[in-house]
């Protein structure tokens, strides 16, 4: 796993600083795949660990790897799709 240029804990720490409800690690394993959905909350993240498609609808897939961060609004259609090491990110969460 590539060493981020900074720790969960300033992650979570400057996150919580802006406002934000929590941050979760999420791991997912290889070639993982999510059906289109929402979430009711804002979600800011930070790939740390292996690559992903982030697909909003209509869109295009984003290609993001280790060091890359997205940003989704509540409620925004999107589906997700892991590479074949899986990924881990870190993300902040605030109600929408």
């Amino acid at each position: 796993m590539p060493t981020p240029t900074l720790t969960f804990e300033q992650f979570r720490d400057d996150m919580l600083a802006a406002g934000y409800d929590e941050v979760l690690e999420r791991p997912w394993a290889a070639c993982a795949e999510t059906p289109v959905h929402t979430h009711p909350f804002e979600a800011r993240a930070l790939v740390v660990q292996g690559e992903m498609w982030l697909t909003e609808q209509g869109g295009t897939a984003q290609h993001l790897q280790a060091g890359d961060r997205f940003h989704l609004q509540a409620n925004t259609p999107h589906q997700e799709r892991y590479g074949p090491q899986g990924a881990t990110f870190w993300v902040a969460r605030r109600a929408g």
